[in-house]
């Protein structure tokens, strides 16, 4: 038997109780046989972005979200819209990835799931482009009104988005299978 891959999953909600922690636990639920899941949580929590400390002298919780990007076999992101852009705490935590290579050839899955997403998902796309994380089309989910699809326990209501997701996921379990690290 093959050895599950370890893969970092960053919420991008503020949010308790978000949808974007729900699909996630459906990601984890449906992908169990062949991932090892570690969640973060708490971009919160992370410093405001210092350039002058970004290559000197990162925070420890800065050194240890990069790690965790870094020994990770992929990587996933889950995210809603804020007002037409990604959250501005996944924007601060790429920030502190910037002067790093963390993301350089890192298998990537990105999801957006808001109330329309578009230009959030655009953007998170271009972000990653930039710094180097490989993703493809099929690594890359948009899901438009989340709240109506997803209920409040966290079941998928919508058969559309579960087979998208199932598409997602198998998707990225290439993506991470395939990889060169």
């Amino acid at each position: 038997m093959e050895e599950k891959k370890n893969i970092f999953v960053i919420i991008g909600s503020a949010s308790q109780n978000s949808a974007n922690q729900k699909l996630v636990d459906n990601f984890t639920d449906l992908t169990k046989a062949e991932f090892n899941l570690t969640i973060f949580k708490d971009l919160k929590e992370l410093p405001h972005f210092d350039p002058e400390r970004s290559t000197g002298n990162p925070p420890k919780k800065i050194v240890a979200f990069r790690n965790n990007i870094e020994k990770a076999d992929g990587v996933i992101i889950s995210t809603p819209e804020y007002v037409f852009s990604i959250p501005s705490g996944l924007k601060n935590a790429i920030e502190w990835c910037v002067t790093t290579t963390v993301f350089s050839n890192k298998p990537v899955g990105i999801i957006t799931a808001s109330a329309q997403g578009q230009k959030g998902h655009e953007e998170l796309q271009l972000i990653m482009k930039t710094i180097l994380a490989k993703f493809t089309s099929g690594t890359a989910l948009l899901i438009q009104g989340i709240k109506g699809k997803i209920s409040d326990t966290g079941e998928i209501r919508d058969n559309k988005t579960k087979s998208d997701l199932a598409r997602f996921i198998e998707s990225f379990i290439h993506l991470v299978n395939n990889a060169s690290h």
